[in-house]
């Protein structure tokens, strides 16, 4: 008989889930969208969701890939999502984390910018458990957050027993097990790992941020059963679940990882020329998460880790990152005058960015140059959400440097180019900052949305001057997510085991020696951008 496991991937505006053979092979995906909210009022930095709709959501794909399909050949399941925080009252029903006071409103997204002073008040402590976190702590993790509830939402805080990672929710919610995964409360909860084995919460930073009530009752509120990613949680599916979904009852469900980290499983599993320490993996969806896997922990400013097993057994993880890269795009994109003319022209089946090339590559074919150098008079920096790595500086403002009063849809195109070379030097500011801490980077793996974009995937190899590799295998976090599954059942021995079967190979994409001497130049226009975005936020700070 046929086995199949399922990956179910929880990303920032929709749900999917795919089934897939004991090889990695792709039997069938589902998507579908979920509700954000962003209250009136908030300037852009407030972000919520709903974990009811989160749920049924998940059922729903789950339903749909399932459709046709032996329930006795689904043999694991796997759960990824974002590191999103979820509140539970006694009952497990939904409190409010909204100043709307919508108790549907009951999930703090992970791009949520509400903590900021928050975050300053813990960083100010300086403590030690911050080495684990690049220095300190963003306000994108959850300590920030739940000081924000405790401070302004004090009904709220009093009524919730459960502080949640949606990946953890989603497991409990599957098998009724409430441990957590190292992985969410190591990498956004600040759980220590330490060189010499020390597993536990800080509780004497609880207590000095004034959160010490979370320790309260065995640390019940925040979990007190932390299991490695791929585990078996729980019993597998409960019998309510199982019915809901059409499949069995007890069917292995693993402990689950935060969605970049499924993808940089599936990415890390990929067949590579270079050491797995040598293997920067990119997760590039909304935002852009860069993961690197080391033997021995390194401490480096302005980089999250080095994390403790958190994905690997036995391996240290770092974690860079871009808090706004699709998102940065498609706000670039649909801000410009001319993108409503733009759309409404599209040719039948025929995206945006597909588009946008085609008329980025008519434009430089008279030039006789390399496309790359169209924009060598419009430069960006892309911090328009703060910069997460290598500064650290969710203050951070977005630049753009070369504007006229065209607003053409050539105009447009030039400038959608000139922000993904702009994410792409922010990948070489991380990948430098790694470099000056003697890590050396052979190659990077993609996946992720932005991946189907051509052209950001080949200006990234030109830009950073390294071999891109792109899996062969479709849907990349599903796959990491469904190696988990595969781990958390019986069919293979262990997470490595799912992950050497599951793989698969990859195309790589060399950089144009020709097109990296631009970028070197462009580069260096980038990093003087930094420095005067620098000068003047000092300017007009003195007083």
């Amino acid at each position: 008989m046929a086995v199949y496991f399922i990956g179910v991937d929880v990303g920032t505006a929709s749900v999917r889930a795919g089934i897939f053979d004991q090889t990695g092979r792709l039997i069938k995906s589902s998507a579908h969208e979920l509700k954000i909210w962003s209250p009136k009022g908030t300037s852009g930095n407030y972000y919520e969701q709903s974990s009811d709709n989160i749920w049924e959501s998940c059922c729903k794909v789950i339903k749909e890939v399932v459709e046709n399909v032996n329930p006795e050949a689904v043999a694991g399941i796997g759960f990824d999502a974002t590191c999103s925080l979820v509140a539970l009252d006694g009952e497990c029903k939904p409190i409010t984390v909204s100043p709307t006071g919508e108790n549907q409103q009951n999930v703090i997204m992970w791009m949520d910018h509400r903590a900021s002073q928050e975050a300053d008040v813990i960083n100010a402590i300086n403590h030690s458990a911050f080495q684990y976190v690049g220095g300190k702590v963003s306000l994108e993790m959850q300590l920030p957050k739940l000081l924000w509830l405790k401070r302004n939402l004090s009904e709220s805080w009093y009524q919730t027993k459960k502080f949640m990672d949606l990946p953890d929710f989603l497991t409990w919610k599957a098998t009724n097990s409430e441990s957590r995964s190292l992985c969410s409360v190591v990498c956004k909860w600040n759980y220590i790992i330490d060189e010499a084995g020390y597993h536990g919460w800080p509780g004497d930073l609880f207590e000095l941020i004034g959160l010490k009530d979370l320790l309260d009752e065995n640390a019940s509120p925040i979990g007190n059963n932390i299991k490695f990613p791929g585990t078996p949680q729980g019993s597998g599916l409960t019998l309510a679940v199982a019915q809901e979904l059409g499949l069995k009852p007890g069917t292995p469900v693993a402990t689950s990882l935060i969605d970049a980290y499924a993808g940089a499983l599936a990415l890390f599993a990929c067949h590579a020329d270079v050491p797995l320490e040598q293997r920067l993996a990119l997760i590039c969806g909304t935002s852009t998460c860069h993961m690197l896997s080391v033997s021995q922990p390194t401490f480096i400013d302005g980089v999250w880790g080095p994390y403790a097993d958190v994905l690997l057994p036995g391996m240290w993880l770092l974690e860079g990152g871009q808090s706004a890269t699709g998102k940065l795009l498609d706000h670039i994109v649909e801000t410009h005058p001319s993108y409503p003319s733009l759309k409404a022209r599209l040719p039948p089946n025929t995206s945006i960015p597909e588009e946008l090339s085609r008329m980025l590559l008519a434009m430089s074919l008279p030039t006789g140059r390399p496309l790359s150098n169209l924009t060598k008079d419009i430069h960006v920096w892309p911090d328009f959400h703060g910069n997460r790595s290598p500064l650290a500086d969710p203050n951070m403002k977005g630049m753009v440097c070369g504007m006229t009063l065209d607003v053409s849809e050539e105009n447009l195109a030039l400038l959608y180019l000139a922000t993904i070379q702009a994410l792409c030097y922010g990948t070489r500011h991380i990948i430098d900052c790694l470099g000056r801490s003697n890590l050396e980077i052979g190659s990077l793996m993609l996946c992720g949305g932005l991946t189907k974009i051509d052209l950001f995937a080949v200006t990234m190899a030109d830009a950073v001057g390294l071999p891109v590799v792109l899996p062969h295998k479709k849907e990349t976090v599903l796959l990491g997510s469904a190696m988990l599954g595969a781990s958390a059942s019986t069919h293979f021995a262990s997470l490595n085991e799912a992950m050497a079967n599951m793989g698969g190979h990859g195309r790589t994409i060399h950089p144009n020696q020709q097109d990296k001497k631009f970028h070197d130049r462009k580069y260096q226009v980038f990093m003087k951008m930094l420095q005067d975005q620098k000068e003047y936020k000092s300017i007009m700070d003195s007083n």
